[in-house]
C-alpha cells in the first residue's frame, strides 16, 4: 500500500530534513510538498485536495494551530517544537542541552562574562535557560531579547541593529562571550558590533545554533555555533510518521527530543583569541592535529615549550590542564563524528587521534558520562523503531 504525506513547511526546514527523508520514499511513501508561507487559507484548500495520509509539519506561531485544526483525524508530526499537541507527535532538538552546549564552549574558552541574545520564542527562553544552568559564571548572565526579528525570512540579513541592543552591548563587559539563541541571531550580533567598533572575537565571542553553513560561512567573520543534528531529527520525524500511518505507534506519545552535537567552531568564536603567544601556538598545536596521535610531551618538544610554564597558564586561562583540553577537544569532535557519519566507533576513535577504542571509551564516558555507543543510541533512541522495541 502507498501512503501520501503532506509535508508542509518552509524551504529552510525542508533542505535541512531531506536527506533523512529520501529513504522512506523507496518504502511506499509519496511526499506532497506545500510551502507553510502561503496564507492560512491556500493551505486549508490544498490539504483538502491532497487529502494526505498522514502531515509532517514545522511549528510556526499562528500557522500549527490552524494547521491542526484543519487536519484533526490525520497522524501529524510536528518537526522543532516539544510541545505536547493532542492528536500529534512531536520531534524537537533538546533545546536546554543547545544552550548548555554554547555555554561550555565559552568556558572551555576562559570566558568569565557571559551574556545571551534571544528572540522570545519558547525554543529562544529554554536555549537561555539552559545556558545560565551551564554557565557557572562569576557574574550573572545577562540578556537581552531582540522582538521583531523572528519576523523576517530565515536567510535575509539587512536589519540595522536597535538602539536597545547597541547599549546594551555597549554597556557590558569586555571580553564577553554572547549566545545567540539562532545562526540569523549570531549573524545579526556580528554586525552589530562590527557598527559600533566591537571586535569579534576580541571583544566579543559569538555563538549561535543550528550551524547552518549558508548563514555561517556568509556571516563576516564566519559564525561558531551549536550543531543540530538534522539527520537524527528527520529519520526520528520520518519513522514516526511511518509508525503513526502504519499504526505500529499509537497516541499518546511523549515528544522525542534529539541532543545537539557539539559546537562547531569558527572565527567568531575559538580558542586562539587569547593574549597569550604561548596559548595560542599550542591551541592551533591541538586543533590542526585532533587526528593524530599527539600528547602533551610531543607539543612541548615541537614548539619548544616548557611544560610546566604550559600547564600554569592553561590552568590560569582555560582552568585546566593541556591534557584535558586536549580530551575535550577531541571529544567534542567525536560527538559530531557520532551524530553525522554512521563511522564506526574503532573508525571514530581513530580520527580523533585515539589509538585505543578503549582509551577513548574511557575518556569519552569521563566527560560525556556515557559511552560513545549509548550516545550515538541515545541520538537515534526517538525513533520509531526504538519504541517499537519497548512496548
Amino acid at each position: 500500500m502507498s501512503y501520501q504525506i503532506a509535508i508542509v513547511m518552509s524551504e529552510v526546514f525542508l533542505r535541512r530534513l531531506t536527506p533523512s527523508l529520501t529513504p522512506f520514499v523507496r518504502r511506499d511513501v509519496d511526499y506532497r510538498i506545500v510551502s507553510i508561507h502561503r496564507p492560512t487559507e491556500e493551505l486549508h484548500e490544498l490539504i483538502r485536495d491532497i487529502a494526505p495520509d498522514g502531515l509532517m509539519t514545522e511549528w510556526l506561531p499562528g500557522k500549527t494551530d490552524a494547521l491542526l485544526a484543519m487536519v484533526r483525524d490525520i497522524p501529524t508530526v510536528i518537526v522543532d517544537t516539544d510541545y505536547s499537541y493532542p492528536g500529534a507527535l512531536s520531534v524537537d532538538v533538546d533545546d536546554l542541552a543547545v544552550g548548555r552546549e554554547a555555554a561550555h564552549a565559552f568556558r572551555q574558552a576562559g570566558l568569565r562574562h557571559m551574556a545571551c541574545l534571544g528572540n522570545g520564542q519558547p525554543y529562544s527562553e529554554q536555549r537561555i535557560q539552559g545556558f545560565r544552568q551551564a554557565a557557572d559564571s562569576d557574574s550573572a548572565v545577562t540578556v537581552h531579547n531582540e522582538r521583531g526579528f523572528e519576523d523576517t525570512r530565515y536567510s535575509e540579513s539587512f536589519l540595522r541593529p536597535s538602539a536597545a541592543l547597541g547599549q546594551w552591548l555597549r554597556d557590558l563587559p569586555k571580553p564577553i562571550g554572547i549566545f545567540a539563541v539562532h545562526d540569523p541571531l549570531g549573524r545579526y550580533l556580528c554586525g552589530a558590533c562590527q557598527q559600533l567598533g566591537l571586535g569579534v572575537p576580541d571583544d566579543v565571542s559569538v555563538i549561535g545554533a543550528n550551524n547552518d553553513e549558508l548563514v555561517c560561512g556568509l556571516t563576516h567573520p564566519k559564525l561558531s555555533s551549536v550543531a543540530i543534528p538534522w539527520n537524527a531529527i528527520g529519520e526520528t520525524a520520518g519513522a514516526c510518521m511511518q509508525g503513526l500511518i502504519t499504526g505500529e505507534l499509537r497516541f499518546p506519545q511523549k515528544p522525542r527530543l534529539v541532543p545537539p552535537s557539539g559546537v562547531v567552531l569558527r572565527h567568531s568564536a575559538n580558542h586562539f583569541s587569547v593574549d597569550d603567544p604561548m596559548l595560542r601556538r599550542a591551541m592551533a598545536y591541538f586543533s590542526e592535529r585532533l587526528q593524530e596521535p599527539i600528547n602533551v610531551s610531543i607539543l612541548c618538544d615541537d614548539l619548544r615549550i616548557a611544560r610546566r610554564s604550559l600547564e600554569r597558564k592553561f590552568q590560569d586561562h582555560y582552568h585546566c590542564t593541556p591534557w584535558e583540553m586536549l580530551c575535550q577537544l577531541r571529544v567534542n569532535h567525536a560527538k559530531r563524528l557520532l551524530a553525522e557519519t554512521s563511522h564506526s566507533v574503532a573508525r571514530v576513535a581513530d580520527l580523533c587521534g585515539f589509538n585505543d577504542p578503549e582509551q577513548f571509551a574511557v575518556v569519552f564516558k569521563r566527560l560525556t558520562k556515557m559511552p560513545p555507543s549509548h550516545y550515538r543510541r541515545r541520538l537515534y533512541a526517538n525513533s520509531v523503531r526504538s519504541a517499537s522495541s519497548s512496548q
